[in-house]
């Protein structure tokens, strides 16, 4: 299979992590016999510090012209710490989200077992715990107009969905939810909210195609209650952009940190790979961010992007192996007398490859 790669390190400790990730990729395509070329492109902070513009057009021509892309975090704190600046790190990702049609967020929530007792939630509760996430990621009121009055008293966030918005999404949630345990909840507050209300009820009219699906319509404070107190309750999880966000990183703590955590951004056309953690400022350049999330993201990127099922479950199995024999990074060591050894960024991402190649031995062997 011969594909393109665009790599965005983005901010922080993108560019640590996303190195790893795009190793894996290419071990994967030496040991399968795979032709996967690469381009880099800049976004977010480092690209207003370079050109004033966080998503300029020579990168997101790149990007149109790839067949997926692996990223890794924008942020950076002088945004955080100053919230009049009007040019932000963060708009080059929502854009680059419309741009490209990226409509559907996947956020797959998995849970290593070697890692429960990394959570704060006890183990008993999340063992089995296999959750599919879908984010939509082009409406609601990281979109909606936005005003703020002359006194800079007032504003307002306008939260607006269409009803073409909540079908295409709800569709590629059912029709996983078909591959899996044919259980869907999809997550509003349509006791509130009229756009909810929207949301409801075109996802009970989605609902009367997939008649297989056990539907199940919840709010979303109660959901993201039951997240924490039973989690195995869930298995495909459909919600709005908004909702999706809080949630998922609630998940995150389900996985057991962040840094476990992958996802895919999917429409019509090239794929987005991105881990969920964000640039992490305080920890760039220390070689303590944890590469995990971005391997798995490159493996979300073979399955999902590519359909190579057989290349994605090398490197995940690679991944379970450094869990099993006890590596970990500083976010997963869960702090007990556990005898864990404590690898930084480039260790991690080292021992992954090197366990990647060895499960490909033993499968040609």
């Amino acid at each position: 299979m011969k594909k393109h790669i665009l790599v965005i390190p983005g901010d922080g400790i993108g560019p640590e992590v996303t190195t790893w990730g795009k190793a894996a990729l290419e071990q994967i395509a030496d040991a399968f016999g795979h032709e996967f070329s690469f381009d880099e492109a800049l976004m977010g902070h480092a690209s207003i510090e370079v050109n004033g513009n966080p998503l300029p057009d020579e990168t997101l021509e790149k990007a149109k012209n790839s067949d997926a892309i692996l990223f890794g975090a924008v942020g950076h704190a002088k945004y955080d710490n100053d919230p009049s600046l009007k040019v932000r790190p963060e708009q080059g990702l929502l854009k680059i989200r419309k741009e490209l049609g990226l409509y559907a967020n996947l956020r797959p929530i998995l849970l290593f077992d070697e890692l429960l007792n990394a959570s704060s939630i006890k183990p008993s509760i999340l063992k089995g715990t296999d959750i599919l996430f879908f984010r939509e990621l082009t409406g609601d009121v990281y979109f909606g107009e936005k005003t703020r009055s002359e006194d800079r008293n007032t504003a307002s966030d306008l939260m607006i969905y269409h009803k073409y918005e909540v079908e295409r999404i709800a569709h590629k949630a059912y029709q996983a939810a078909m591959q899996r345990s044919k259980r869907l909840c999809s997550v509003d507050k349509a006791n509130v909210l009229e756009s909810s209300r929207l949301w409801r009820e075109t996802v009970q009219e989605i609902a009367k195609l997939y008649p297989e699906v056990e539907t199940e319509h919840m709010f979303i404070d109660n959901a993201a209650m039951q997240l924490i107190k039973d989690p195995k309750r869930f298995d495909v999880v459909l919600t709005a952009n908004l909702f999706g966000d809080i949630l998922t990183d609630e998940a995150s703590q389900i996985a057991g940190s962040m840094g476990m955590l992958a996802s895919a951004s999917v429409g019509d056309g090239t794929g987005f790979f991105e881990p969920i953690h964000g640039s992490a400022h305080d920890i760039t350049g220390k070689n303590l961010a944890n590469p995990l999330a971005s391997i798995l993201s490159a493996a979300l990127m073979l399955e999902i992007g590519f359909g190579l099922k057989e290349e994605a479950k090398v490197i995940i199995d690679a991944v379970d192996q450094v869990l099993k024999e006890g590596f970990r990074t500083n976010d997963i060591a869960d702090g007990s007398t556990n005898p864990y050894k404590v690898l930084g960024t480039q260790e991690m991402g080292k021992l992954v490859l090197k366990f990647i190649s060895q499960k490909v031995i033993t499968q040609n062997s």
